[in-house]
């Protein structure tokens, strides 16, 4: 119930002081009754006429009753009604209203108990039905929010659920409205805001995730290295028609082992005469060069 406005306190004010000037003016010593009756006449006159004056604010709608019907909607703005006569039940706020619902230990199709959190965007587009055709509009709201988001998960699985978000919201939206609508109720939107599971089912989410991101890692090592090797048979196929690029490659290749080693490499005699690097003594010249290649100072 909305308290009355300083409107109507001023106009009450005012014939007070209507009614005191009168009284005062109509005073008798000899007969004080006069002005005692005007005083008290004047009051009533007040407390009626500034009951009568309402104002509604521009989001409100004021459901005015008549002997107990339904005399229609007043507001916003200043409007007047019958003292005594009419009622104002409900006063119906038309703008965009939250509702915040959960879903506690729900069972899922897969039977796994979540907890969900959700939020209701909805407003009043016929205040006439939302003040007689359900006694808690709020109320109802919620609860029939509530259950449409356990029928919802009830018939969803959990993976649908965690991945499906804004499909659920949807669903959600569709049954809620249908559910309103009797009401003069219009929901605009459903966000899903965070599903729980419990912990020890998150830490064997947490470990499935990490084995699938362990076996993609070998999957893409495993094909690297397949990879590498058809790289590999292919250089080796152009040295086998190419003695000398073959020649050229292991030389190039043991010296650079010896530059950046900088120390003693122990080649197999085998090794030297299937390169075609000479004799023994040919693979010590290239070591000793170079190493003193290494000590030299740069040139200034």
């Amino acid at each position: 119930m909305k308290t009355n406005s300083f409107f109507s306190l001023f106009v009450f004010l005012v014939i007070i002081a209507i009614g005191v000037g009168l009284a005062y003016s109509v005073y008798d010593p000899a007969n004080p009754t006069a002005s005692t009756v005007t005083g008290i006449a004047f009051f009533i006159l007040a407390l009626l006429v500034s009951s009568a004056f309402k104002i509604a604010s521009p989001w409100e709608k004021a459901v005015v009753l008549r002997l107990g019907k339904f005399q229609g909607l007043h507001g916003p703005g200043l409007f007047m009604i019958i003292p005594i006569i009419d009622t104002i039940p409900y006063w119906i706020d038309t703008r965009v209203i939250t509702t915040t619902f959960k879903a506690e230990k729900t069972l899922t199709k897969d039977t796994v108990p979540v907890d969900v959190d959700a939020v209701l965007f909805w407003k009043v587009v016929d205040p006439e039905k939302a003040a007689l055709q359900v006694a808690d509009y709020t109320g109802a709201v919620g609860w029939a929010s509530q259950t449409a988001l356990r029928d919802v998960i009830g018939k969803t699985e959990l993976a649908h659920m965690l991945e499906g978000r804004d499909k659920i919201s949807e669903i959600l939206q569709k049954i809620i409205d249908e559910r309103t609508e009797p009401w003069g109720i219009t929901v605009n939107s459903v966000e899903v805001k965070d599903v729980l599971i419990p912990t020890g089912l998150q830490n064997a989410m947490s470990m499935q995730a990490q084995a699938e991101r362990e076996r993609q890692a070998r999957v893409i090592l495993g094909d690297s290295e397949r990879q590498v090797a058809e790289k590999f048979e292919e250089a080796a196929r152009s040295y086998i028609n190419n003695p000398v690029a073959l020649h050229l490659r292991a030389m190039n290749m043991l010296y650079e082992g010896l530059k950046q080693n900088s120390t003693i490499v122990l080649v197999p005699s085998s090794a030297i005469d299937s390169m075609e690097l000479g004799n023994l003594a040919a693979v010590t010249a290239l070591t000793m060069a170079a190493g003193k290649k290494t000590l030299e100072p740069p040139a200034t």
